[in-house]
């Protein structure tokens, strides 16, 4: 009983710390385009903004997995938000915009260091029957930052387009010393010096990403890379999208975008872990690829504001249960690996958050159905991976059998 609480405990500063980072990414997006005009910058600067964020999230991800594995979660989980921290102040303070780069670069690598090993200490303190549900749980504390955040950095902003960035690094100041002075350690010292002694040399960045083709886990990690490809996707042109076709006004944007998240963040915050223990994560995962498609296609075909808004709520939802989903299956593949597996999961996932944003702003100017056609189309063709990693799976049982 004592164990659980502990356990209770832990999970919710982990859910702290996740949303009050996600929360200072979300503070910005309201002002960055009037933020950038200070500069006489426009949509290119913004573009690369999120690329370079991006990128050195990709390149650390790894490193910072295998860093927690040898040293602990706790002090890369601190890291992380230390940087998240110094990267918001630079933001804040910026006259230049080679200053800007410098903050999103350093935001990467604090990202980079904090979710891999956020996702390894859940698996540390859950067992595999309830790990789908503590991965849902910090995806929900994850995607409530991305709701809650642009409504608030809107409100900041009353007080000057750089309060949002201010605020953001005094609330990760906050989280930093919540995580060191009450975050205790979940990878036992016999693990971490096993880490640290192991012969095994670990390779490069890229030879690691070179070598994830081969693993057991590659379909998985691909699969990673397609659900944020698709969600990046969707969530970068509906704005335009839904003005250019339908004529949307600013608020009812704003109104589908929150009741979307707010109902997939709440499927899982709530029922995550009652759906895999129920259906299992490869049925899940099937299932949740195919009607996602599905909803990417009937957004073409009506304009209807609570037609709209339904099936926003449902791609979120179906989106929100697919990641801890597959998470759990990459948890449990891991072995002893979880800190390397964690990374290698968010080297996917930026790469997903890299491409996925700037392939549907380029087909988009093609033509204005393009990226949700071509997003239905990636999620297809991961239903398609998923069934047939699923079929060979059954096959080695039989034959092994």
């Amino acid at each position: 009983m004592a164990k659980a609480a502990k356990g209770n405990k832990q999970m919710l500063f982990l859910m702290i710390n996740m949303f009050i980072a996600m929360l200072g990414i979300g503070l910005i997006i309201p002002v960055l385009p009037e933020f950038l005009k200070e500069f006489g910058a426009g949509g290119k600067t913004a573009g690369y903004l999120i690329a370079a964020f991006g990128v050195t999230q990709f390149i650390f991800s790894p490193i910072a997995g295998e860093l927690s594995d040898k040293y602990g979660r706790k002090i890369m989980i601190v890291v992380g938000l230390l940087l998240f921290t110094i990267s918001n102040l630079i933001f804040a303070i910026a006259e230049q915009i080679p200053l800007l780069y410098l903050s999103r670069l350093i935001g990467g690598v604090g990202a980079a260091a904090m979710i891999p090993a956020m996702l390894a200490y859940v698996a540390d303190i859950t067992t595999e029957e309830n790990r789908g549900k503590g991965l849902g749980l910090l995806g929900a504390s994850m995607s409530l930052g991305f709701v809650i955040g642009p409504g608030i950095g809107g409100f900041l902003a009353e007080f000057g387009l750089r309060s949002p960035f201010y605020v953001s690094a005094v609330v990760g100041a906050l989280a930093t010393i919540g995580s060191l002075l009450f975050v205790p350690e979940s990878l036992s010292l016999e693990a971490r010096a096993a880490a640290r002694n192991s012969q095994v040399k670990r390779e490069n960045i890229f030879k690691q990403f070179g070598k994830s083709f081969k693993a057991s886990y590659f379909i998985l990690l691909v699969l990673i890379f397609s659900l944020t490809f698709g969600l990046a996707n969707f969530e970068a042109i509906f704005p335009l999208f839904v003005d250019a076709k339908y004529g949307y006004s600013a608020l009812e944007i704003s109104i589908i975008i929150t009741v979307g998240a707010l109902a997939g963040t709440v499927i899982q915050a709530l029922f995550i872990g009652k759906l895999i223990n129920r259906f299992g994560e490869k049925k899940l995962i099937n299932w949740t690829f195919l009607l996602s498609a599905a909803a990417l296609i009937l957004m073409l075909l009506s304009g209807n504001f609570i037609y709209v808004l339904i099936l926003t709520a449902f791609f979120f939802t179906l989106t929100s249960v697919m990641r801890p989903a597959i998470n759990t299956l990459l948890s449990k593949s891991a072995g002893d690996e979880q800190g390397l597996v964690a990374g290698m999961n968010n080297a996917y996932m930026s790469l997903g958050n890299i491409f996925g944003p700037a392939v549907a702003g380029t087909i988009y100017d093609v033509h204005i159905n393009a990226p949700y056609t071509l997003g239905a189309i990636v999620l297809v063709i991961s239903l398609y991976l998923s069934m047939r990693r699923g079929g060979k799976m059954k096959a080695a049982v039989v034959s092994a059998g």
